[in-house]
């Protein structure tokens, strides 16, 4: 059966947000593919949140040359779909990707060389069956390479057609500013910094957020629902099978141990304001002018919907904020 999109996505309640001082625009909740468009995935739930999101007003999409597992199938799995079904709405969406983490063995497999990054770009527009990506990010700083290789990379890539705009990722704000300028110098402005944001880890406003600022770059939170801390998942403890409860991966039982009664006092003041855990997170996130998205993963179209619940979330009053950062800072 051929996917329709709705012909009302663009008259419902997304909102779409200019991303620092560029001319792009995106949703304020974009589709990450991190998790559950891997070869170990169900491909036709898969589908199905594609389609949900898109439907939604969600017109971003946003990968990384190893997302799966394994490395590189969300890139392959998705780029069949987009083929298949979304082929005429190309230009509506923005489709980003990134280079920085290992992907392939030998010595020019990660990092920040010129070499990995230009050819990162070129197996993921394989995969994902394009001939560009709207972003191209470092995906993390490299120690090793001097940073005007790996700016240069994505001015290249940039000036050969084969992205649109130039990010960065997990970059602290002395290194991010230094990487701006250079990008500035290059004639490619750096568009966009995606960064770990949420309730619980609000790193970015160290500096981070102000250097963005300063520089009219826009800002994109990506673990905005801490791992599915800041959900109801864990509020009765740590369920068989979850993330937390896996003794491999980034959530530890650990974590979740030492925020549950952050979790919980939060928890109640999403119940008084009406709305879940995760919508107010969501939302809490967005507040932030100096964010212009937040990513999103879903497994399910019922968990997507879940997040864009996010989007009818009540405004945050003065009370309500000074009573959240109080339980945040303890």
């Amino acid at each position: 059966m051929n996917y329709e999109a709705d012909e009302d996505r663009y008259n419902g309640r997304m909102n779409y947000k200019r991303c620092g001082r560029s001319g792009l625009k995106l949703p304020e909740i974009s589709l990450g593919f991190w998790h559950n468009f891997g070869d170990m995935d169900d491909l036709t739930e898969s589908r199905a949140i594609m389609h949900r999101a898109f439907d939604a007003g969600i017109t971003h999409f946003d990968f990384a040359n190893n997302y799966g597992p394994p490395p590189g199938s969300a890139e392959k799995n998705a780029g069949e779909i987009l083929k298949q079904d979304f082929s005429a709405h190309r230009d509506e969406l923005i489709i980003s990707s990134k280079a920085g983490y290992l992907m392939w063995d030998g010595p020019y497999g990660e990092w920040g060389s010129r070499k990995y990054m230009l050819s990162s770009l070129d197996q993921s527009l394989a995969r994902l069956q394009m001939d560009y990506v709207d972003i191209f990010y470092h995906h993390r700083p490299d120690p090793d390479t001097p940073l005007e290789e790996s700016m240069g990379a994505l001015t290249t890539a940039v000036n050969r057609g084969k992205a649109l705009y130039a990010g960065i990722s997990n970059y602290p704000a002395e290194l991010a500013l230094e990487a701006i300028s250079l990008l500035k110098e290059m004639g490619t402005p750096c568009v966009i910094h995606q960064a770990r944001y949420s309730l619980l880890d609000r790193w970015i406003e160290d500096g981070l957020t102000d250097v963005l600022t300063d520089e009219g770059v826009g800002c994109i939170a990506f673990s905005p629902l801490a791992q599915g801390m800041l959900t109801d998942r864990y509020l009765d403890g740590i369920p068989e099978g979850s993330r937390a409860d896996k003794e491999h991966g980034f959530l530890q039982k650990t974590q979740v141990e030492q925020q549950m009664s952050k979790i919980i006092l939060l928890n109640k003041i999403a119940k008084q304001r009406g709305e879940s855990l995760a919508a107010m997170a969501l939302a809490w996130t967005l507040y932030h002018p100096a964010v212009t998205s937040t990513l999103v993963g879903a497994s399910s179209v019922a968990q997507l919907d879940k997040n864009l619940a996010a989007l009818n979330s009540p405004a945050f009053s003065d009370d309500e904020l000074v009573e959240i950062d109080s339980i945040l800072k303890g």
